[in-house]
């Protein structure tokens, strides 16, 4: 889901979330609108221009949190669901913690779910009142297998990222623009560092375009 709206809160039945699923994966575009930008309210497009001209966030002492970042490595690779979630939430919580901004919930579930052949790997939900919950998936959907370490990792701050969008940019969408994905790649470089591997073929090419806001559709 390319948006998650507070005014959606009011208006619709079923929770307003933002999620992150495999046709997204390797999206982070440096300089582009997505089509449903044309389609957007005069305002949504003043929240979605804000939002693609913020490059980076500066996560302060980002370094005091790499044992953090390392533990999480470590338990994902035991495969402890219950250890995994634990070190996931000081993660997110040393974030939090740092940028001043309000706590929020991490849930670790094991199987992602799919749809037509592509997989949910995360999701965010907020809702007036309650604590906001990020919900992240260890085990892929096809095989079952443990995911990749720093595919959890760039999940887990792409979920932060819409939290962020809210209590830190306030803005009053978070939509997923080319500046929302450089700030995201900006916590994951913070945390821990460039990666090493060469660019795939995959994530070179033209990015997949995000649904259009509004859909509550969660899968590719």
């Amino acid at each position: 889901m390319g948006q998650c709206s507070k005014q959606a809160l009011h208006t619709h039945a079923s929770r307003p979330r933002a999620g992150y699923n495999s046709g997204m994966a390797g999206q982070r575009p440096r300089s582009l609108r997505f089509s449903y930008y044309d389609r957007l309210s005069a305002s949504e497009k003043r929240t979605y221009r804000r939002s693609d001209g913020i490059a980076a966030v500066s996560l302060p002492h980002a370094a005091s949190l790499a044992g953090t970042v390392e533990q999480l490595r470590i338990e994902l690779l035991a495969g402890k669901r219950a250890r995994i979630e634990q070190v996931a939430r000081e993660l997110c919580l040393g974030i939090t913690l740092r940028l001043g901004v309000p706590p929020l919930l991490v849930k670790v579930r094991s199987v992602r779910p799919s749809e037509l052949g592509g997989e949910l790997h995360g999701l965010y939900t907020w809702e007036e009142g309650k604590v906001p919950v990020i919900e992240v998936w260890m085990r892929t959907a096809r095989n079952r297998r443990i995911v990749q370490f720093r595919t959890f990792l760039r999940t887990l701050l792409h979920e932060v990222c819409h939290h962020l969008d809210f209590t830190l940019l306030e803005l009053a969408d978070t939509f997923h623009t080319a500046g929302f994905f450089r700030r995201e790649s900006s916590l994951v470089k913070q945390l821990a560092g460039a990666s090493r591997k060469r660019p795939t073929k995959a994530s070179t090419e033209r990015p997949e375009e995000p649904k259009a806001p509004g859909q509550l559709g969660l899968f590719s």
